[in-house]
């Protein structure tokens, strides 16, 4: 099956630093994004959110379970879907670029369906949440410099 590609660009007047720890602590998640429950089911290398941590997140009644796969403070955080949804090979990749207002937030997701015929519906509908969540972390970010 094809691999389905969601991306989306979004600018906040925040620095790189506010971004990444609002990505890197999923506490904050349920704040900033359609996601309406986190847990930390197992800690990462370094700090709890780190690299080989596992995170599920609930939004509805979708629990999706996660694993941080990269995480470099500042510049790039990354993860892989291990269950939730009828997806395969899902991986997140959020990098982060300064600018001279703030930060560039490019979110790049890649998943191939595992049901055929389905791929489609997954893209239309995975990238309107991740488009909600990427706005939604710009914005926190954003207010985060403003408070």
């Amino acid at each position: 099956m094809a691999q389905q590609v969601i991306e989306h660009t979004v600018t906040t007047t925040a620095a790189p630093q506010a971004v990444y720890s609002l990505l890197a602590d999923g506490s904050t998640w349920p704040t900033w994004s359609p996601v309406g429950a986190f847990t930390l089911v197992e800690p990462g290398d370094g700090v709890p959110e780190g690299v080989g941590a596992v995170r599920v997140f609930t939004t509805g009644r979708i629990k999706s379970r996660e694993q941080v796969v990269r995480a470099e403070p500042n510049q790039l955080f990354s993860y892989i879907l291990i269950s939730g949804l009828a997806i395969r090979d899902y991986t997140a990749v959020i990098t982060l670029t300064p600018t001279d207002a703030g930060t560039s937030i490019h979110w790049r997701s890649t998943f191939r369906a595992k049901v055929p015929g389905t791929g489609g519906t997954y893209q239309r509908q995975l990238g309107k949440f991740i488009g909600e969540t990427v706005k939604g972390l710009a914005a926190a970010a954003s207010r985060s410099v403003e408070a």
